[in-house]
């Protein structure tokens, strides 16, 4: 039995975490321009969208650090998460492609030491 490992006491990884949230707090910067750009604008560019991004992290705490990551962002919410996916509303329609959040998912993956190419386990013990 493992009483400590990757998710309970995540320290190996604690550079790689900490590079990561410097690469977040960027972004955060980037999107909270985007959203006072929209908001402040004349004619209120606002679209609010709920979509579906897929995550391809394997475990819980990698999907978490996806998901917090999308919520720490201006102008999006992580609404729902399932197995394969998150549930977001964005604020503006351009913040709604699934593909913009691709490189946000492998950063976070690779924050927490999680090998996102790995095969995801089904929880099937057959």
């Amino acid at each position: 039995m493992r009483i400590l490992d990757g998710e309970t006491a995540p320290y190996a990884t604690l550079l790689q975490t900490l590079t990561y949230f410097r690469w977040l707090f960027s972004e955060i910067i980037k999107a909270n321009v985007a959203v006072v750009r929209a908001v402040m604008s004349p004619d209120l560019k606002i679209s609010p969208t709920l979509v579906r991004i897929p995550t391809p992290q394997n475990t819980d705490i990698g999907k978490v650090m996806f998901a917090n990551s999308i919520t720490l962002t201006p102008g999006t919410v992580s609404v729902d998460i399932q197995d394969d996916h998150i549930l977001v509303h964005a604020l503006l329609s351009e913040m709604s492609n699934p593909a913009d959040f691709a490189e946000m998912a492998e950063r976070s993956a690779w924050a927490i030491g999680e090998d996102i190419d790995a095969p995801r386990e089904t929880g099937d013990a057959s």
